[in-house]
């Protein structure tokens, strides 16, 4: 006798208790993720600075902290949660939510990767993110001090410390040092 595993919807996933935990919902498949680590953390902050300030300054959209989730798909319900997001002016208003997670992706997802982070998953849920319509996915690894850029349709292009980040047209006239990103003190 076989046992078929509950699907969760989004609602459901929006109700779980938070503390020990951080939730992202797959196909309706509850994924349970352990708090970020110190340099996960600080690299985190490193981005999020720059490009929110940049992000308001310029009137571009909203920027969205870690654990915003975002609705991508219906019936089995997924919802991503990315370092980083943003959503363009023109998008806000359609993608956001006074209660719950907004419908939609971000225009731009970052993931900041973690240590235990496995290769495959890593590309998993940039696929998913770029299926979903998402613009742009940078992948920031903090081991190999490197953003990796991931556009539909497209190869990725590797940064390294002696490059610099640019928001291409989803963020018109962003540039910010890679090497910024990671450094220490």
């Amino acid at each position: 006798m076989s046992t078929v595993a509950k699907h969760i919807t989004a609602e459901e996933l929006v109700r779980l208790p938070r503390g020990q935990f951080r939730y992202e919902l797959v196909n309706g498949e509850l994924k349970t993720m352990s708090p970020t680590g110190h340099v996960h953390g600080r690299v985190t902050v490193r981005l999020t600075l720059p490009l929110g300030q940049y992000i308001q300054e310029h009137r571009l959209g909203e920027a969205y902290a870690a654990e915003t989730g975002f609705k991508l798909s219906s019936d089995p319900d997924t919802v991503l949660a990315p370092d980083i997001a943003f959503i363009s002016a023109e998008r806000v208003a359609a993608c956001t939510s006074t209660s719950g997670y907004g419908s939609g992706p971000p225009d731009l997802a970052v993931e900041v990767l973690s240590p235990d982070d496995r290769k495959r998953d890593v590309q998993l849920k940039t696929a998913r993110w770029l299926d979903a319509g998402v613009r742009v996915v940078w992948n920031v690894d903090p081991r190999l001090c490197t953003v990796a850029i991931h556009r539909p349709r497209a190869e990725p292009v590797i940064l390294n410390i002696d490059d610099t980040l640019d928001g291409g047209d989803v963020l018109p006239g962003f540039r910010f040092p890679v090497a910024e990103i990671f450094v220490e003190g």
